[in-house]
């Protein structure tokens, strides 16, 4: 049986991030602070899930919460070096598609867990191919699904991922918004769950 060890707090309001904590077992309060999503231009691409991950995670670094542990996390889309976060509007979330059309990009997932005033963070990257994605495509995929609060415009568990995802590297679930196996092992390795 899971044993959680300690209070835990997702720092997202995302519903897929929230279901795929339920699917490992977690029990977890919600609690968001709106924090601007701003880092260096000049900052490794690569580098920004995690350092936005941990950004999250500041509000939370007081006493009020040593008790609890918070999880917080930062999804990125990269395709040609160019990071894709959430669309403005309809029109850029139908560009943003049109750019992943007929090409790899890796989606980085940055993960903080803060537990006694500490912050354990990592990331994963996966790499997902897209088959060819025309205008028309892309405008029914958007104006259907309203993928606006998702990093490059897309879901892989809608439409546009059972219909255009020709190749998958590594973890599905990373693309989703944690990489689940990874963030189960370091709640175990920190003692937040056991076994």
């Amino acid at each position: 049986m899971l044993k959680q060890n300690h209070p835990i707090i997702l720092a997202s309001k995302s519903p897929r991030r929230q279901q795929l904590l339920l699917g490992i077992g977690l029990t977890f309060d919600i609690k968001t602070n709106p924090i601007e999503e701003i880092y260096s231009k000049e900052m490794d691409v690569y580098e920004v899930p995690v350092y936005l991950a941990k950004l999250k995670s500041t509000p939370f670094l007081n006493k009020r919460y040593d008790q609890d542990v918070v999880i917080s996390s930062d999804t990125v889309v990269i395709v040609e070096g160019k990071i894709l976060g959430k669309p403005k509007d309809a029109e850029d979330a139908i560009q943003m598609l049109l750019m992943l059309s007929q090409k790899t990009h890796e989606v980085v997932t940055g993960v903080c867990i803060l537990k006694e005033g500490i912050r354990h963070a990592f990331s994963k990257v996966t790499r997902v191919t897209f088959d060819a994605v025309s205008e028309s495509e892309a405008a029914y995929y958007v104006n259907t699904y309203a993928p606006m609060d998702k990093a490059g415009s897309y879901g892989i568990q809608e439409w546009i991922g059972y219909t255009k995802v020709s190749k998958i590297e590594g973890c599905y679930y990373n693309v989703m918004g944690f990489p689940l196996r990874d963030l189960y092992e370091k709640l175990k390795q920190l003692k937040v769950i056991s076994v």
